[in-house]
């Protein structure tokens, strides 16, 4: 039998954790993978042993972003969005947001490469804790427009317009003293402190830890972010129909994914061997 695509533990008491087990391609997020992880999520927060859960990523990175090569072919998205324009970022966007609207909190735990459609689940949970060396990108902005548009919001509008027009990356480091992530540990140190936090959390009584987390993530929606992300997968549908995200897309077709990705960010010297966004 074939590995899980996800891995459940519980590493300490009254904690769960998850992992995306698609090591080989970077965790990319195809819909059995986020299919998988929407289950596991749905399943601790009905859980009275779970208190907090965790997501982390296999191997060499947190996820390198939503799978472009073929991977979603001929399988159903985990959860209905009405057909139509736009269809895909609103399904994402809904599905991260989803997150927040949870019981129980939930922590990213990011290493390595956290772009794109990483970016946005990371983005999703409430707690990030991040490796100093970690990548957190949107690589995809170079061809088009985020899915999920949650930049400004976090990071602040100098860095958030630097990323959003220069597909740039940020480290662990740069994310915690923007405010994306909470903090920023060294690699070998990581774990450790993830699961210390969710024990931390786990000790507050659950029926007040929901209410808590609801009364910053409504303080959130109130302040318009919500409707911020929603309004901005009206402008990422309309960048698939841009000169320069229909040139990418053939030359992709043409090439392979991985020759134009490497095409498209060689001039910046940086991702090119990452596949996913």
């Amino acid at each position: 039998m074939s590995d899980p695509i996800v891995i459940v533990d519980e590493p300490a008491k009254f904690v769960r954790r998850i992992t995306l087990n698609r090591p080989e391609k970077r965790n990319a997020l195809n819909n059995q993978l986020r299919t998988a992880l929407f289950e596991a999520l749905h399943d601790g927060d009905g859980d009275d042993a779970v208190h907090v859960t965790i997501i982390r990523g296999a191997g060499t990175c947190f996820s390198a972003g939503y799978e472009l090569g073929g991977g979603n072919a001929g399988t159903p998205l985990p959860f209905f969005t009405s057909a139509g324009e736009g269809q895909w970022p609103r399904h994402v966007t809904e599905g991260w947001m989803s997150i927040w609207d949870l019981a129980k909190p939930v922590i990213a735990q990011v290493h390595g490469y956290c772009l794109a459609g990483g970016s946005e689940l990371a983005t999703g949970c409430d707690l990030v804790f991040a490796a100093d060396d970690a990548k957190i990108g949107y690589p995809a902005v170079r061809f088009g427009t985020p899915d999920m548009q949650f930049h400004a919001w976090f990071m602040g509008m100098r860095a958030a317009m630097e990323m959003m027009i220069t597909g740039d990356s940020i480290s662990g480091i740069e994310a915690a003293r923007l405010g994306w992530a909470n903090r920023s540990y060294p690699i070998g140190e990581l774990e450790a402190e993830v699961i210390a936090v969710a024990e931390r959390i786990a000790l507050v009584p659950p029926d007040i830890v929901q209410l808590n987390k609801r009364t910053v993530h409504r303080a959130m929606d109130i302040m318009g972010l919500r409707a911020a992300i929603r309004s901005g997968t009206e402008l990422c549908s309309l960048a698939i129909h841009q000169e320069s995200f229909q040139k990418f897309m053939a030359e992709m077709q043409e090439k392979g994914l991985k020759q134009a990705l490497q095409d498209r960010d060689a001039p910046f010297g940086d991702y090119r061997t990452v596949e996913e966004h």
